[in-house]
C-alpha cells in the first residue's frame, strides 16, 4: 500500500493539463478556466468619479474649514450618475454630485452630504476634507493594456464581474474535461428497478455525476456493467476512447469477481497504483492509456459509496483541477481545527472521518457526524462538509485536540 501523500504525488505526476481550447461568451463563462491571459483597452475606473453622494469641490478651497469656520459656495451644476459634467469648477464653487458620477473638470475632492448644509443654490461645507476624499481616480484599479487575469484563472463571480466591466467578451477557455463513469457488479440495479433480495441500488452513478459537475467536468454515464469480462472489456475500451478520465466503481479489490485490473492489462493499460494506505478507500487502481496520442487516466475506485466519494475528494479532485488547466496548486486543501469529539482509528492507515467544520470566533472546530462510520453508510454523510484526518500510527485523538481537516464543500 502506498502512503496517501505519495499516491497523490504519483497521480498528479501522471496528469498533463488540457491544451484544447474553445471560445465562450461571458454568459457561458462561469466555472471555466482561462486559456489565455486577458487584457483590456479600458482603464478602470473609466474616469475620475465620485464614491459618495455629496459635493465636488477644490481641496485648496477647504483646507481650514470646520464647523466653527464653515464656508459657503454656490452650486454651479448637478451631476447625476450616467451624465457628463457641463461646466468647469472654478475656485470657490461646488457641484452637486452623486455616487458614480464623473468628476467635473477643476474638482479634485468630494464632500459627503452629511458634512454639508444646503440652502437653495448654495451649500455650506462644515468639515475640512483630505485631498481626493471620495474620488475614484481613472485607472486607479486597473490600467489599460496590462494583464487583467492570468491564464489558468477559474472564472467565478468576482472574475466574471471584472471581465464584464472591462468589456472582455468573448473569452478563450480550456475545454471541459470529459470523464466516463460506470459501476460494476451483478448486484447493482437502477433506482427505477424492483429491489429484490441481494440487489443494491447503484447510488455511485448519481454521486459521481454530481461530483464531476461540481468540478466543471462533463460526465459520460456508461451505466452498470455486470461481472462479465467481455462486457467489462467492451465498456472500458469505449470509455478510454471517448474520455480524458475514466471513473469506475467496484471490481478493484481482491475478490473472485474483481476483473478490472486484468482487463486494463489486456487493453494495454499501464497500472501505476493498486492500493493506498487510506481508510476508507484502500483499493484504488490508477492506470494510463495512450489512444492516438491522447492520454487517458483510469481510476478504478471502491464500490462502497463513502469510499468512492472520499477517493474522489482526496485523489480525483486534485487530478481534475490539474487536468482542467487551473493554475492553483491542485494538492488537497487542509486546515487546522479543534475536534469536539474523540476520533478513533486502527492506526494502520490514514483515516478520514466525516463531519462538519465551523469557525468559532478564533479557530475552526470539527464536529464528528453521528452514527456508524462505515464505508457503506451514506446516511450520516449527508450535510457534512469536511473530513478529519487521523494519521497512520495514531489510534485516538482526544476531544479538544488540534486535528488536520480537509474540506470538500
Amino acid at each position: 500500500m502506498l502512503p496517501v501523500a505519495d499516491a497523490e504525488r504519483l497521480i498528479l505526476d501522471l496528469i498533463q493539463p488540457l491544451s484544447e481550447t474553445e471560445t465562450v461568451s461571458l454568459e457561458s463563462a462561469t466555472g471555466r478556466i482561462l486559456a489565455a491571459s486577458v487584457t483590456s483597452g479600458l482603464d478602470f475606473p473609466y474616469w475620475d468619479n465620485s464614491a459618495m453622494d455629496g459635493y465636488a469641490v477644490r481641496w485648496e478651497d477647504l483646507k481650514s474649514c470646520d464647523r466653527t469656520h464653515p464656508q459657503t459656495f454656490p452650486i454651479i451644476e448637478e451631476i447625476p450618475a450616467g451624465s457628463q459634467p457641463q461646466k468647469t469648477l472654478e475656485s470657490g464653487q461646488a457641484a452637486r454630485i452623486f455616487t458614480g458620477a464623473i468628476m467635473p473638470p477643476g474638482a479634485d475632492t468630494v464632500i459627503m452630504q452629511e458634512d454639508t448644509e444646503r440652502n437653495g443654490d448654495t451649500v455650506t461645507i462644515l468639515a475640512a476634507p483630505q485631498p481626493y476624499d471620495f474620488v475614484r481616480k481613472k485607472g486607479e484599479y486597473y490600467q489599460a493594456g496590462t494583464t487583467l487575469l492570468n491564464t489558468g484563472t477559474l472564472i467565478d463571480a468576482p472574475e466574471l464581474a471584472i471581465l464584464a466591466s472591462a468589456k472582455c467578451n468573448p473569452l478563450k477557455v480550456y475545454r471541459r474535461p470529459r470523464v466516463a463513469i460506470f459501476s460494476t457488479g451483478d448486484e447493482l440495479i437502477t433506482p427505477d428497478q424492483s429491489l429484490t433480495p441481494g440487489k443494491i441500488v447503484d447510488s455511485n452513478q448519481y454521486a459521481l455525476t454530481a461530483f464531476l459537475i461540481s468540478q466543471g467536468a462533463v460526465p459520460i454515464n456508461l451505466g452498470i456493467v455486470p461481472d462479465q469480462t467481455q462486457q467489462l472489456k467492451a465498456t472500458i475500451s469505449r470509455a478510454i476512447r471517448t474520455a480524458d478520465f475514466v471513473l469506475s466503481t467496484g471490481g478493484v479489490s481482491v475478490g473472485d469477481y474483481d476483473y478490472v485490473q486484468d482487463v486494463l492489462t489486456q487493453l494495454g493499460g499501464k497500472i501505476h497504483l493498486n492500493s493506498v494506505a487510506i481508510k476508507p478507500g484502500k483499493p484504488l487502481t490508477v492506470a494510463t492509456f495512450n489512444q492516438n496520442n491522447q492520454p487517458c487516466v483510469y481510476f478504478g475506485i471502491p464500490g462502497n459509496p463513502v469510499s468512492a466519494l472520499v477517493t474522489c475528494w482526496r485523489f480525483v479532485k486534485p487530478a481534475l483541477q490539474k487536468l482542467s488547466g487551473n493554475a492553483e496548486d491542485p494538492r488537497g486543501k487542509f486546515i487546522q481545527g479543534r475536534t469536539n469529539q474523540a476520533l478513533k482509528a486502527s492506526g494502520k492507515r490514514e483515516t478520514y472521518l466525516w463531519g462538519n467544520v465551523v469557525w468559532q470566533g478564533t479557530e475552526y472546530q470539527f464536529n464528528l457526524a453521528g452514527g456508524v462510520h462505515s464505508s457503506g453508510n451514506l446516511i450520516n454523510l449527508a450535510t457534512t462538509n469536511a473530513l478529519a484526518v487521523v494519521p497512520v500510527g495514531e489510534t485516538l485523538i482526544h476531544p479538544g485536540s488540534m486535528v488536520q481537516i480537509m474540506t470538500f464543500r
